[in-house]
């Protein structure tokens, strides 16, 4: 496209104050049109609008609030609270003073439709023609509903300010709290685009919000649901990760691990572009593998991140220093991150940003996601958690990095032993890790079950985590029965020395 007509379009749209929303709606909202934002309340349609007068008023366009149902004073304290002013923000309070209190005052002859939406109506017009504003906000449409009564009459006022405003080259949002009974389609009808803005409350936990666009007229939008949260500065919105949009060809470079029998097994190591699910029973060194893959990349002046939902950084680093993996000093000098999740508090799509930050900003080479039964408690079910990891997946594929994805079984040991998500069909690669009995004593056995593309050892190993280090043994191939946990043996079980 000719840099012309980018700019062209590029003036041709307002945007909404918030970037990733922007990209949402394919560079924000196109101007002189009227958009309706729906929302229940505490949904953030108040935040969200004034995001949008604040982007205005910082390219000193004019800039007009018309409030039906919030004072000046609590729209002000809304904007103490984010660290804004509402200086450049033209205010116009239409709400009903304390006069209708009184029996006197009331209406009799009339019904309020026919006097208070006359008045307000001339009202609104008259502030348009004195400010010329570029941007209006209009709160609330639930308001204005009941003062016209009947919805014949509602949808023809709706219509009038619509072509009233088009007129006078304003783009104009529209704030509905979706508090009457039935949902609006009438002015979904009118509207150029709708947003419609909602707020789950979860058993446990903090509340979640999300986002979709309803419809934009002409605009080629991203789709379905996104995540969005309500932080100090704004709203955040966090759009729905499209792996399709970052396609690009896999180097499938090999990063070892730094343990040379370890490495064997997996005929060289993981391999860029791909996924490696770390599965088995808790204890059995999952967590530790990967931190030993993490702290060899960063060795080698790569970057890696880890997404920890089970233990605390400062659990992950004693334990880990314990092995002789020293991590501490990589994380100190900024070539591995790692971030605790709470999935209490912390939505899906939030975390896919954080991936995709690290990835698009950091250039990782190695993400670790430790566990995906911490994730399983982020999502609202197995069927979302599945799709939107294989969008994760693909999207870190096409970016050329190796994902380490643990997996903690349900049971200890036998063939009782569960997943509370099976995702082994997702990942490249799977490592299985065991324990099982010998000889009086409890020991734990590793072995790649699968691996795409690529050759591998398809022996089992004793794994032990002993004397500060991680030990990967022979082969055991004297007995058989090791992957249900109660092996017969033929002979007696090999050792790792030291």
């Amino acid at each position: 496209m000719p840099e012309t007509t980018q700019a062209e379009q590029k003036e041709a749209v307002a945007s909404t104050g918030i970037d990733s929303l922007d990209d949402i709606l394919d560079g924000g909202y196109r101007k002189n049109r009227l958009y309706l934002i729906e929302g229940v309340p505490g949904s953030g349609k108040t935040t969200l609008a004034l995001q949008f007068l604040l982007a205005g008023a910082r390219r000193n366009e004019p800039t007009l609030y018309i409030t039906l149902s919030e004072s000046t004073e609590e729209l002000g304290a809304i904007a103490k609270s984010h660290g804004w002013s509402l200086d450049g923000i033209s205010v116009r309070e239409l709400v009903p003073s304390e006069a209708v209190l009184r029996p006197e005052d009331r209406y009799t002859m009339f019904h309020p439709s026919e006097v208070e939406l006359g008045e307000t109506t001339r009202t609104i017009l008259e502030e348009v023609d004195r400010i010329n504003p570029k941007r209006v906000v209009f709160d609330s449409l639930s308001e204005l509903r009941l003062i016209a009564g009947s919805p014949l009459l509602y949808r023809r006022q709706i219509l009038a300010l619509k072509h009233f405003f088009a007129g006078r080259n304003c783009t104009v949002l529209m704030l509905d709290d979706m508090t009457s009974s039935d949902r609006d389609l009438q002015v979904q009808s009118i509207a150029h685009a709708v947003l419609l803005l909602e707020q789950n409350n979860p058993d446990y936990g903090v509340e979640r919000r999300r986002l979709r666009v309803v419809k934009y007229r002409g605009v080629n939008f991203r789709g379905g649901y996104h995540d969005y949260a309500i932080r100090h500065g704004g709203i955040v919105v966090f759009p729905r990760l499209v792996a399709t949009e970052h396609r690009k060809l896999p180097s499938r470079q090999r990063l070892p691990s730094g343990i040379g029998e370890l490495d064997t097994l997996l005929g060289g190591g993981v391999e860029r572009g791909t996924s490696t699910l770390l599965s088995g029973a808790a204890g059995t060194g999952k967590s530790s593998v990967a931190a030993q893959f993490v702290y060899a990349a960063a060795e080698r002046g790569e970057a890696a991140a880890m997404f920890i939902f089970d233990e605390s950084i400062d659990t992950l680093l004693s334990r880990t220093a314990a092995l002789d993996i020293d991590l501490k000093k990589h994380v100190d000098s900024g070539r591995v991150s790692i971030q605790p999740i709470d999935p209490a508090e912390l939505s899906p799509g939030e975390l896919i940003q954080s991936i995709r930050k690290s990835v698009e900003e950091r250039g990782v080479s190695m993400v670790v996601i430790d566990s995906l039964n911490g994730y399983l408690n982020a999502m609202p079910g197995e069927r979302f958690l599945l799709i939107q990891l294989h969008e994760l997946l693909s999207f870190l594929g096409h970016s050329d990095v190796a994902t380490l994805l643990v997996s903690a079984h349900q049971g200890l040991i036998g063939s009782n032993m569960t997943s509370p998500v099976d995702v082994s069909y997702l990942a490249d690669a799977v490592i299985l890790m065991r324990y099982f009995e010998a000889e009086g004593e409890v020991r734990q056995a590793i072995s790649v079950v699968k691996k795409r593309g690529g050759s591998h050892e398809r022996s089992i190993r004793e794994f032990r985590m002993q004397d500060g280090r991680i030990g990967v043994g022979e082969p055991l191939r004297n007995f058989r029965g090791i992957l249900t946990g109660v092996p017969i043996y033929q002979e007696a079980a090999p050792r790792i020395e030291g």
